[in-house]
């Protein structure tokens, strides 16, 4: 396994953490991985996702979305359309290094956003949720009572997995503003949607949803056991070989490429 930090051009001006991992044979293709929100490129699902679709010659670049992390940046400012563009930055910077990304793959809300930003990114040829929302607006469950405050006063610090995180008006405004299953039934790329029937954070329905909305070739598939964070090595490693085995037939055959 090859290891990369590396340091992209954020879409707020600031620079985005990355890591880039790629394995030591012949790649099949690149993809780019959306973290959980407020989680980090290095969660549990992430790292472990990262780390098994390189046993099947899978190169990921997983990074810090703005103000997360190691990225620079002020959280406070970010929302949903700027995790959006953070995505299609960090696109841009992969195709410039000869190695755009083939697969998208996004773990709940960031699930959401690959799904958003899917079609404009022409390279990318399939899309993988795990956990996601349909709506972006389920985020917002995760600060209860608190959104009403933030609505009235215009930001207030919350605390999200025990961390502290100032939220804003203008975050509230702008997840409530896009239409995600709009998004899915225009997406014209195959897609891949997995979910547990037991998430206590974000709902099975929401899956069946997705998957539902989504008018290309699509598949689905039960994660049954897993928890929403897939902190499970057993239930990251199964979802990381669905995903391999799944996106084969997307990926070039014959064809390797190297990293640049």
């Amino acid at each position: 396994m090859n290891v990369e930090k590396i340091e992209i051009p954020g879409s707020r001006g600031g620079t985005l953490a990355g890591r880039l991992e790629t394995p030591d044979g012949p790649v099949r293709g690149h993809a780019l991985f959306a973290h959980c929100f407020t989680c980090g490129k290095d969660s549990v699902a992430a790292s472990r996702i990262a780390r098994a679709l390189m046993q099947h010659g899978i190169a990921v670049l997983r990074f810090d979305f703005t103000g997360i992390g190691a990225s620079e940046g002020d959280f406070s400012s970010t929302n949903f359309s700027s995790n959006l563009d953070d995505l299609e930055a960090v696109a841009a910077y992969m195709g410039a290094r000869s190695m755009a990304p083939m697969l998208l793959i996004g773990h709940s809300l960031g699930g959401a956003a690959v799904l958003g930003v899917a079609q404009r990114l022409p390279d990318v040829r399939a899309v993988v949720t795990i956990a996601a929302p349909s709506d972006p607006r389920h985020v917002l469950g995760l600060l209860g009572d608190k959104v009403a405050r933030i609505e009235a006063e215009g930001e207030l610090e919350v605390k999200l997995a025990g961390r502290p995180f100032r939220m804003t008006r203008q975050f509230v405004e702008d997840v409530s503003r896009h239409a995600l299953l709009a998004d899915v039934a225009g997406l014209r790329r195959p897609l891949l949607v997995l979910h547990s029937p037991t998430d206590d954070t974000v709902e099975v329905q929401n899956g069946l949803d997705i998957f539902t909305a989504a008018a290309q070739p699509k598949s689905y598939v039960a994660l049954d056991g897993a928890d929403h964070l897939l902190q499970d090595r057993a239930a990251a490693a199964y979802a990381a070989n669905l995903i391999a085995a799944w996106a084969q037939r997307y990926l070039p055959a014959g064809d390797p490429t190297s990293q640049a």
